[in-house]
């Protein structure tokens, strides 16, 4: 499975090591990404999600409808979760 965030929509980037010399050779910047299981109340189930660090601390605050219906609305959220009714 890819490594991206199936809310945010967080991917890796490509950036430079740069050493004192001042020499850059190409490195990849992975995002922090965790499984997790949410409970929807609404539907009744859990749902596992990989998700990234600050995602989560976006679910603790806003909570994990709000959070998905923002992501559907955005365009970010995974598709394969296109049939939570939101």
């Amino acid at each position: 499975m890819a490594k991206i965030c199936e809310i945010s929509g967080k991917r890796p980037r490509v950036g430079n090591n740069v050493s004192h010399a001042n020499n850059r050779t190409r490195r990849w910047f992975y995002p922090n990404l965790q499984m997790k299981k949410f409970f929807l109340p609404a539907e009744d189930i859990w749902i596992t999600l990989k998700v990234s660090a600050s995602a989560i601390r976006t679910i603790n605050k806003k909570g994990i409808d709000v959070v998905l219906r923002e992501a559907k609305k955005k365009g970010t959220l995974a598709k394969e979760l296109n049939w939570i009714g939101c």
